[in-house]
């Protein structure tokens, strides 16, 4: 008889959990798409998960932050329990899409939240420079963001604020020393970029701060001692102290071979380039931005 009821019971009881949660679960992404703030966090102090994706595969973070929802977010990340480095299904974070609108106090909540700020493939650098948003820009570079971090096909934040971003943008990179020569797998270089989008401005910056660049090269080379200068003969005096100065020694010491041309020592783990570059993930552009295999 006891058993008996027990099967009557656990399916009644399973069912009425599944539609609690279901309940929940509905409610959950309709507060956060309704800037809801006290519905959202009467559910987490029920015990809902923050981290829960929606039918798209979307947090409630992400969708808060491309709602937006600036009220749901600011309870969501004051919850413990929310993991700021979920990303959606095109390998976006939180800290991503926040550079990307520009806001900063979100930005700078996720990175006190050690938000990672140097993901592989596109990074939160590339985002904020292709709207121009230089505060956070400013703001992700003192944090020691990789100026010239590399997208998964070679793409610059430099590449992204010379056809998308703004002359300020441009400058910025180009005081921190982001490096103009660099090329992705397009063979394009940042100012290919701003002549593709038509950016006199960025190709005016990027022009001069290559020549200048080539100038102080230039310059560095004159100012070097000329290699391959003949030695004094043995026996010849030095011009600047009268003394007798020996020969060079031309003759290699018996058993030693020459070290290869172009030897080097192989870097740790034996990569020789950055993981973005060795194994490029699939990962799409900026909001609104032309597929980077095009470009």
């Amino acid at each position: 008889m006891i058993n008996s009821i027990k099967y009557i019971l656990y399916p009644i009881v399973f069912s009425a959990f599944n539609l609690a949660h279901a309940g929940s679960f509905d409610d959950f992404f309709r507060a956060v798409r309704s800037d809801n703030a006290s519905g959202v966090t009467s559910l987490l102090n029920q015990g809902f998960d923050p981290n829960t994706r929606d039918e798209k595969g979307q947090t409630g973070l992400m969708l808060a932050l491309r709602e937006p929802s600036p009220r749901v977010i600011q309870v969501l990340l004051a919850s413990p329990k929310t993991n700021v480095e979920l990303r959606n299904a095109n390998d976006e974070s939180p800290l991503m899409l926040a550079a990307l609108k520009g806001d900063k106090e979100t930005v700078d909540r996720l990175i006190a939240r050690d938000a990672d700020i140097n993901k592989p493939g596109w990074a939160p650098l590339h985002y904020a420079a292709t709207n121009g948003h230089v505060t956070i820009m400013k703001e992700l570079l003192e944090k020691h963001a990789f100026i010239d971090a590399e997208s998964p096909n070679g793409t610059t934040p430099l590449m992204m604020a010379a056809m998308y971003g703004t002359t300020d943008a441009v400058r910025l990179l180009l005081d921190e020393g982001a490096d103009v020569q660099m090329k992705n797998q397009q063979n394009m270089t940042a100012v290919d970029f701003a002549k593709r989008a038509n950016r006199p401005d960025a190709i005016k910056l990027i022009e001069a701060r290559a020549a200048a660049n080539a100038a102080n090269r230039a310059a560095s080379r004159a100012s070097s001692p000329a290699s391959g200068a003949p030695a004094p003969a043995g026996g010849a005096s030095s011009p600047a102290t009268g003394t007798s100065v020996p020969a060079p020694v031309t003759t290699a010491p018996a058993n030693v071979a020459p070290s290869p041309a172009g030897d080097a020592p192989a870097s740790a783990g034996g990569m020789s380039e950055s993981p973005a570059t060795a194994k490029p993930r699939a990962a799409p552009p900026p909001l609104g931005v032309s597929t980077p295999g095009k470009w």
